[in-house]
C-alpha cells in the first residue's frame, strides 16, 4: 500500500498504525495521491486546534475519517502527543471499515497497554473509568479491557514497595543447545559459538564486579535479580556456580525479593546444575517447552521431546524449587488449536506456579520472516488463546502482567498467568517500567527510571558475544552514567 503524508510528517505514526491494521502490506510513502490502494493522511492547525484526515482507498472503495483535537497551552510532549493520538485515530477509523473485524486492541500499538491503563489511574481516574476510555476511546475489546486493567492493578500494588533506591539486576547469557526457528533474541548456538562461553563467562563476572562497586557507592539495593537468554542452564553447573557465587560475593542480597533464572530448555537442565542454583539462593525457574507437542518441537528446531519438559519439571520439583514458570507458544508452525489445547491441559496438570501464554512474533531477525505467516493465523491463535484464557482461571491462574510486540500472529499479547502470591517481581517491573534495572551481559539496556517524572535514560552494552568480550574493563561505563546523572 502507497501512503501519502500531507501537512505532516509524522511517519512513524502512520506506518505503525497501518501495519498494526494492514500486517501484510508493503508500505510506500509517495509524495502525492496516486492510483491504487493508498492511504491519505492530512493535518492543520488553526485557531489552537489541530485537525487530522485520513482517506483510505482499498480497492476502488474509499472511506474518509476526521478528527480535531484542542491544542491551546499544552506543553510540548502533550502537543505531540496529541497531534499524534488523532493522525493515528482517522487512520485507524478509515482502515476498520475495511475488515472482516476489528483488531481486539482496537487502535492501541503500543507495547505496553497497562502502562497506559496505570497513567490514567494515576492521573486521578478510577479503574472503571480507565476501562470505559481503553474501550471508548481505543476501542479495546472488553476482554482486553479486562487483561489489562488487571496488569496494571498488579503493577501499582507492587510499585508500593518500590523506593528510589530500589534496583534489580538482570544478567544475560546468550548461548543455547539450538536455535528456534522464530527465535530474534541475540543468541549463539553451543555449536557455532562454544568456544566463546568460557571468555564470555570471565567477562561478564568482571563486569559484576565493576558493577556492583557502582550500585554500592550509588547506595541502591537490589530487590530482584534475573538471570536470562538465551538459555543460561547452557553452562555447565561449575560455570552456574562461579556465576551465582559472584552475584553474592559482589552483591548485598540479603534485600533480595526475587531470584529468577531461566532453565528454560529441558536438554539442559541436569539434578546437578538445579542443586547448584538452588544452594545459590534462585527461588524461582523457567522450564519452557512452548510446546508439548514432538511434531511442534520438531518443525521449531528443537532438540528435545515433551517427556524431557516432563523430566526436567519433575527433577525441579525434586530439587526443592517451588515456583516455576513454563512458557507456552500460540501460532507455532505445525500446532493447531487441538494440539495447543492439549498443552495447556497438560501444563495444568503439572501445576506450575506461572503459565507464561505468548504469541508467535515473527522478527526480522528470526529464520521466519513472512510477516503474512502470522496474520494469516489469526482465526487459530484466536482460539488458542480463547482456549488458555478460560481453562487457566478455572484451574485458579489469574493474569498478571501483559506485553504486545510488533508482528504478532493476529496482533495479539503474551500474558502472564500465576497462582495467586507467585507473581514475578521483575517481569511486572520491568515490563511497567517502575523501577532502575541494570543489564550485563551482551546485548543488555540498562535503564534508569526516574520514579517522580516517569523520566527513562538508556544505556547499551555491545550486542553480540565477541563484540561484548572485547570491550572488557569498559562494560561499566554507561551504567555508572545511569547512577550518578549529571544535575
Amino acid at each position: 500500500m502507497k501512503y501519502v503524508l500531507a501537512g505532516h510528517d509524522m511517519k512513524h505514526a502512520a506506518e505503525e498504525m497501518l501495519l498494526h491494521l494492514l500486517p501484510t502490506e508493503t508500505l510506500t510513502r509517495v509524495e502525492h495521491e496516486e492510483e491504487g490502494d493508498i492511504c491519505v493522511s492530512s493535518l492543520y492547525e488553526e485557531n489552537g486546534k489541530a485537525t487530522a484526515s485520513a482517506r483510505v482507498t482499498i480497492g476502488g472503495r474509499a472511506e474518509e475519517r476526521t478528527m480535531s483535537a484542542e491544542i491551546e497551552g499544552l506543553d510540548t510532549l502533550a502537543y505531540k502527543r496529541a497531534l499524534s493520538t488523532i493522525v493515528k485515530t482517522t487512520i485507524y477509523d478509515a482502515v476498520v471499515p475495511f475488515l472482516d473485524a476489528p483488531p481486539v486492541w482496537g487502535s492501541l500499538t503500543g507495547v505496553r497497554p497497562a502502562k497506559l491503563a496505570r497513567g490514567l489511574v494515576e492521573r486521578g481516574k478510577t479503574r472503571g473509568e480507565a476501562a470505559v476510555m481503553l474501550r471508548d476511546t481505543y476501542h479495546v475489546s472488553p476482554e482486553r479491557t479486562a487483561l489489562t486493567i488487571r496488569a496494571a492493578a498488579t503493577a501499582m500494588e507492587m510499585d508500593k514497595d518500590i523506593s528510589e533506591n530500589d534496583i534489580s539486576l538482570y544478567v544475560g547469557i546468550p548461548f543455547c543447545p539450538s536455535r528456534c526457528y522464530y527465535c530474534s533474541f541475540v543468541s549463539s548456538t553451543t555449536a557455532q559459538s562454544g568456544n566463546l562461553i568460557e571468555p564470555y563467562l570471565e567477562t561478564l563476572c568482571g563486569e559484576i564486579c565493576e558493577t556492583a562497586a557502582l550500585v554500592r557507592e550509588a547506595g541502591k539495593r537490589v530487590q530482584s535479580i534475573y538471570i536470562g537468554g538465551g538459555t543460561p542452564t547452557t553452562l555447565s553447573a561449575e560455570q552456574l556456580a562461579r556465576l551465582t557465587g559472584t552475584l553474592a560475593d559482589s552483591f548485598e542480597l540479603s534485600g533480595l525479593r526475587e531470584y529468577t533464572v531461566e532453565a528454560g530448555r529441558p536438554d539442559t537442565i541436569t539434578p546437578e546444575k538445579l542443586r547448584v542454583l538452588k544452594s545459590a539462593g534462585v527461588g524461582r525457574v523457567s522450564i519452557n517447552p512452548q510446546s508439548m507437542e514432538d511434531s511442534v518441537l520438531a518443525a521449531i528446531g528443537r532438540k528435545h521431546a515433551a517427556s524431557d519438559v516432563l523430566r526436567a519439571f519433575d527433577e525441579a520439583r525434586q530439587a526443592g524449587f517451588r515456583e516455576i514458570n513454563m512458557d507456552v507458544i500460540a501460532g507455532l508452525t505445525g500446532d493447531t488449536p487441538e494440539t495447543f489445547a492439549h498443552t495447556i491441559d497438560t501444563l495444568i496438570g503439572l501445576a506450575p506456579e506461572n503459565i507464561t501464554v505468548h504469541t508467535l512474533a515473527i522478527k526480522r531477525g528470526a529464520d521466519l520472516t513472512d510477516k503474512a505467516a502470522a496474520a494469516a493465523q489469526h482465526d487459530a491463535v484466536s482460539r488458542m488463546l480463547d482456549y488458555a484464557y478460560g481453562a487457566l482461571p478455572q484451574a485458579g491462574y489469574g493474569p498478571y502482567y501483559l506485553y504486545r510486540q510488533k508482528f504478532m500472529a493476529g496482533g495479539f499479547e503474551n500474558v502472564g498467568w500465576c497462582r495467586p502470591g507467585t507473581e514475578c517481581f521483575y517481569n511486572v517491573t520491568m515490563m511497567e517500567e517502575l523501577q532502575t534495572i541494570l543489564s550485563l551481559g551482551a546485548g543488555g539496556v540498562s535503564k534508569r527510571v526516574d520514579r517522580d517524572t516517569g523520566w527513562i535514560e538508556r544505556a547499551n552494552n555491545p550486542k553480540y558475544p565477541l563484540e561484548y568480550i572485547r570491550a572488557a574493563g569498559r562494560l561499566s561505563e554507561g551504567k555508572k552514567k545511569l547512577l550518578f546523572p549529571k544535575k
